[in-house]
């Protein structure tokens, strides 16, 4: 990271949709080069683009450059829209790698989101549609975000022909409440879904019955759900896979998720995503490792007030973005370890003062 003038200036290709974000939300122009620049195939890849296009049209004015060999991009925020934006997503990614920027932005946005996107609703590489649905805007709802937040899994489409369709519904809000979330509690309950699309249903079955029998000797109340498309709304590609979603006394979640491969069997499917939960609850805290920056982002865009949430170990890509925040906003965590009745885990607690962030676009003429 460096700064040329007052441009914050990065290298390389990772991190690229949380410095979108970071870009848009704090309205800083950006110039990141050397994407991929030793690659055979150097440059952006066509999943990178798609989502620059995405952006494109879910904001006013936002000028994105790119040089002629991909391999640097200078993007210029403008104003995040709203309203409906329907976009194809390339089969390289899954939906849940456009939407889970879309989702850090649209309650900023000038008018509701109605975004709908086409593709792939579930991979191994990003959060699947239905971990956004039940894990991702609950958080949103942490910080006020809730009338209308709405995901809907219109068809599914399982890789590699996708043929799948989410529609995303999200409220504007004038600003972000502050978070106060220091007790993970107990785990009460566990829910989850067992999607099986152009194979039998029992896979669901087999799936379900798997993971059970390990789940039902850690606590009674689980209800793993079966999730059968056919015909249209089941894409254009067999598949199956198993989402977990825990959820504490105090309202905490941890999700896990597996999803088919071939050759694999359903149980083994099932166990992978069963014993992901268990390590994910394991590590504690008041919020999982897949929305650690969803929350951390929620918690600078809040009120001139002290923001506080206990976390396990931060991810590599967390420490990244803390880093990231800092240089976009100014706004650096204060981080402390947080006894715990087992000393093996390592839990922090994070605090900030909220920017006092205000979406000046809503209700704009």
């Amino acid at each position: 990271m460096a700064h040329i003038g007052s441009l914050p200036h990065f290298s390389g290709h990772q991190f690229l949709r949380q410095r979108l974000v970071l870009s848009i939300l704090s309205g800083k122009a950006v110039r990141i080069d050397k994407i991929r620049a030793d690659d055979k195939d150097p440059g952006l890849r066509d999943y990178e683009v798609s989502l620059l296009r995405l952006l494109e049209k879910a904001t006013n004015g936002t000028v994105i450059e790119i040089s002629v060999t991909g391999t640097a991009i200078l993007i210029k925020p403008g104003i995040i829209l709203g309203g409906p934006v329907s976009h194809d997503c390339p089969l390289s990614r899954s939906i849940g790698y456009f939407l889970e920027p879309l989702v850090m932005i649209s309650p900023f946005a000038k008018k509701p989101f109605e975004l709908t996107l086409r593709g792939i609703t579930s991979d191994e590489n990003d959060l699947s549609a239905d971990l956004i649905r039940t894990v991702t805007l609950p958080h949103l709802q942490l910080f006020g975000i809730s009338d209308g937040l709405e995901l809907r899994i219109k068809k599914r489409g399982s890789p590699p022909q996708g043929g799948g369709e989410v529609q995303f519904l999200c409220p504007v809000v004038k600003q972000a409440k502050t978070l106060n979330f220091v007790d993970p509690g107990k785990i009460k309950r566990i829910r989850g879904i067992a999607h099986a699309v152009r194979v039998t249903p029992q896979f669901s079955n087999r799936m379900i019955e798997a993971s059970r029998s390990v789940l039902n000797r850690y606590i009674p109340d689980v209800y793993l759900y079966s999730d059968v498309y056919k015909g249209e709304e089941s894409g254009k590609s067999p598949g199956y896979g198993l989402t977990l979603t825990a959820e504490s006394t105090t309202s905490a979640l941890y999700c896990s998720e597996a999803i088919s491969k071939p050759g694999v069997p359903p149980e083994d499917i099932a166990m992978t995503a069963t014993h992901a939960l268990l390590a994910e609850i394991r590590r504690g805290g008041c919020i999982d490792r897949n929305h650690q920056c969803l929350v951390l982002l929620m918690m600078i865009l809040g009120s001139e007030d002290v923001g506080r949430c206990r976390m396990g170990e931060p991810t590599a890509r967390t420490i990244q973005f803390l880093r990231d925040i800092k240089d976009f906003f100014g706004i650096s965590f204060k981080i402390v370890p947080v006894a715990s009745e087992d000393d093996s885990s390592t839990q922090l607690l994070f605090s900030c003062y909220g920017s006092g962030y205000v979406n000046i676009n809503r209700g704009l003429a």
